[in-house]
């Protein structure tokens, strides 16, 4: 069980009990257009118009982006450290009694202490460290077995104590890292794979949050007041923005593998400060210090970017500014700034505090944190697949996927969609077939073509119809079971692909009727047309395009047979033109 101990001294300890504390991580965390002519002239729809427009500044910027790298950077070296700050689930705030809530009415779940009313102490709840060790054990870290509370002091409307309770001096976590793969979107430059170390992981409070109103007011929620942060302080070590906003991602990926977080940055439970400078790369190796390393430029830190682009776009637009600073014969400051989505250019907040500004000093009112090795080890073993293990399961031979349909999988919907998707291929594989291949399919499909076939029906054409109906993921919005007898019926032949997507929008949109019912209902079986028919529907459009014909068969353009297939599904009964099958016959017929 989780006590605390006399001399207050906080210790957490493993018993049979333990479970009763532990937050269990799951064992699997596992997508009008329309023209008219008016004289002559193409109209075209104000939709399609701003999403082009929008289409044509972002391929711009990126030209303009890389225009600059190349024009200025080359004889400057970018160096990034990032600090990541995470909202930890938990049920409780990290000192005081009051539940935690990120929906609650404002200043509903407040305690005392939040309010730093006079004479109110802060209490340490034990359950809050054991998301921060997950975190920490997922992030390679060495766990101390006993750290201690600092406080960190300032003044801001939304720290009503004047400091904020941290782990500065004695964290519970150090000397972990992180390994970034390609396939995490790290920049070429840094090759197949790179390796973030990271400084210190540190248990510390949350502020309250702040809503400004324009001009001059400005409303404050103490709810969020000490719900438990854990902070994550990587080395400066990255050298690109692609590769500092893959690091964020991965970061958050692993944090929700564990179920140490309830949310990421797309909804405020994660943010990230990043902290800049460059140096000339044929520079003197003791020139400039940061952090602590020799040889690097003054730093400028940006808070509070809240998505991985902002961190990306922040870093090259703050990089761009530090080299026009220094090549006019300018020199950087140390302060901190800000970013704006949409913007071009950093802007200065406030010269950038140090350690002395901050008087940090052991918090009196706090004992030390004493981590037992047994919880320890029981953590460390029930920890989840993380999303490099799951992406070796998915790309391997089990599911045979590819990295392009694995990491979706991995991190769309903090791993619901994954568990969604090993459900359905579960039904495919180990309780197939629901109906018996008729006599002319009766071969067995490879496991790994159901897997594939499974991961393009969760991803694409399901997610097709989430991103369409802008609704969020639901996994009973279509059962795993509906769409894996779907996806049999459709691998079996018995019905057409285009019939299989309109069963499946019927489902999306509240049609409860079991598979076999439905396509029985609405005479949606495949019946198979003889090649007699086949010949019908397809001679009349090749003798119809003449064209067309001569251009496949002298010019090898093969692609315009798909328009001559979607002509016949077109012209034939609903429901029985298989493409295949048309494809087939008109190869035959034109190409001979």
């Amino acid at each position: 069980m989780l006590r605390l101990c006399t001399s207050r001294t906080l210790a957490l300890t493993s018993s049979p009990a333990v479970s009763e504390h532990r937050l269990v991580a799951r064992a699997a965390w596992p997508a009008l257009r329309r023209t008219a002519s008016t004289d002559g002239l193409a109209r075209v729809p104000l939709r399609k118009q701003l999403k082009d427009e929008a289409k044509s500044l972002k391929t711009q910027n990126r030209h303009r982006r890389g225009s600059e790298k190349s024009a200025n950077s080359d004889a400057w070296e970018l160096t990034v450290g990032i600090e990541i700050h995470a909202q930890l689930n938990t049920a409780a705030k990290l000192f005081s009694r009051a539940p935690t809530s990120v929906a609650a009415e404002p200043n509903s779940n407040v305690a005392l202490f939040d309010l730093a009313f006079p004479g109110s102490q802060p209490e340490f709840q034990p359950p809050t460290i054991i998301p921060a060790l997950r975190a920490a054990i997922a992030l390679n870290c060495e766990i101390q077995g006993v750290s201690r509370f600092d406080r960190k002091h300032y003044f801001y409307q939304d720290q009503p104590a004047g400091y904020q309770i941290t782990q500065y001096y004695e964290p519970f976590a150090r000397h972990g890292f992180i390994d970034l793969y390609d396939y995490d979107g790290i920049a070429p430059e840094d090759g197949k794979k790179v390796r973030i170390d990271l400084k210190q992981v540190q248990l510390e409070q949350d502020t309250a949050k702040s809503q400004e109103y324009p001009p001059s007011a400005q409303l404050l929620d103490f709810n969020r007041v000490s719900h438990p942060l854990i902070e994550i302080i990587t080395m400066p070590l990255i050298h690109s923005p692609a590769t500092a906003a893959a690091c964020v991602r991965k970061v958050q990926a692993i944090l929700q593998a564990t179920s140490a977080v309830t949310t990421g940055m797309e909804l405020g439970g994660l943010r990230a400060d990043v902290n800049i400078s460059v140096r000339r790369r044929d520079a003197a190796p003791g020139d400039g210090e940061y952090n602590g390393m020799r040889g690097l430029g003054q730093r400028t830190e940006i808070k509070n970017l809240s998505s991985f682009k902002a961190v990306e776009d922040a870093i090259i637009a703050e990089r761009n500014r530090q080299i026009a600073v220094l090549e006019s014969g300018g020199v950087v400051m140390g302060e901190t700034r800000g970013w704006a989505i949409g913007s071009t250019e950093t802007r200065r907040l406030r010269a950038k505090e140090g350690e002395v500004d901050y008087r940090y000093m052991p918090d009196p009112d706090l004992g030390p944190l004493r981590i037992d090795s047994e919880l320890l080890r029981e953590l460390e073993n029930t920890l989840p697949t993380l999303p490099d293990g799951l992406l070796d399961l998915l790309t391997g031979p089990v599911y045979g996927l590819s990295i392009d349909d694995a990491k979706p999988l991995i991190e769309l919907d903090g791993g619901e969609r994954l568990e969604y998707y090993q459900e359905v291929v579960d039904f495919l594989e180990d309780r197939k077939p629901f109906f018996q291949p008729d006599h002319r399919k009766d071969e067995t499909i490879p496991n790994n073509d159901l897997s594939r076939t499974a991961a393009n029906w969760v991803l694409h054409e399901l997610g097709g119809l989430l991103a369409k109906a802008d609704v969020a993921w639901d996994d009973e919005l279509v059962p795993a079971r509906t769409l894996a007898e779907l996806i049999n019926q459709s691998v079996h032949k018995k019905i057409t692909g285009p019939v299989a997507k309109q069963v499946l929008a019927m489902v999306f949109e509240g049609d409860k009727r079991p598979i076999q019912q439905l396509l029985e209902e609405e005479g949606l079986f495949l019946r198979p047309l003889s090649r007699d028919e086949y010949l019908a529907l397809a001679q009349p459009l090749i003798a119809a395009n003449p064209q067309m014909v001569a251009q496949i068969r002298e010019k090898n353009q093969l692609g315009k047979l798909g328009w001559f297939v979607g002509q016949m599904m077109r012209s034939g009964e609903k429901g029985r033109v298989e493409a295949q099958r048309a494809e087939e016959i008109l190869r035959e017929l034109i190409l001979g």
